[in-house]
């Protein structure tokens, strides 16, 4: 695995976590106990800090980013992803907040200063634009993402199911 300083700043890791060997983690990120970052992922908290979880599942190939402080930006804007979220294969994740028991489904793209809320399902290829705050109990879906309907009790289950589903994957790829 491919986890590096940068300008002073190293990686911590949690407890447990599984990080495939041909992903990168570089800088300012935090990664909590039994997460697991997967095959061709770049976590790259190189100008802001990255925050992620328990528990959390970054599927293969996708982008997590920040934005610089700046003069057209004076706070920058970091990446803060909670407990129990599972972002879907090639999302792209970009200086945002992303709460806990969320879904990002495969090909979404989630840009600066984004909350998306608790208890959220984003479809796939979905576009959050910069700003955009998505109310937590609902499938929103598109480009930009729309509010379709609430949340059935299921799906809302589904997310913890499919945080333990990962860490269980993970632990067996840390075994081999």
């Amino acid at each position: 695995m491919s986890v590096r300083s940068f300008e002073n700043h190293s990686p911590q890791l949690g407890n447990r976590v599984f990080i495939d060997p041909s992903a990168l983690v570089l800088g300012q990120v935090t990664i909590g106990d039994d997460s697991s970052v997967w095959p061709m992922t770049t976590i790259r908290g190189d100008v802001h800090s990255i925050s992620i979880g328990s528990k959390t599942s970054v599927q293969d190939g996708c982008v997590l980013h920040v934005t610089h402080a700046g003069p057209y930006n004076p706070e920058g804007h970091k990446l803060v992803i909670g407990d129990n979220v599972t972002i879907g294969h090639k999302a792209m994740i970009h200086g945002c907040i992303i709460e806990s028991n969320c879904l990002i489904g495969m090909g979404a793209v989630i840009m600066d200063d984004a909350i998306i809320h608790s208890n959220v399902i984003l479809g796939a290829n979905s576009l959050v634009p910069p700003g955009r705050k998505l109310e937590g109990g609902f499938l929103w879906v598109g480009s930009p993402a729309r509010k379709i309907r609430p949340l059935t009790e299921e799906e809302i289950r589904f997310f913890q199911y499919s945080a333990n589903n990962y860490v269980k994957l993970k632990d067996r790829h840390l075994a081999e």
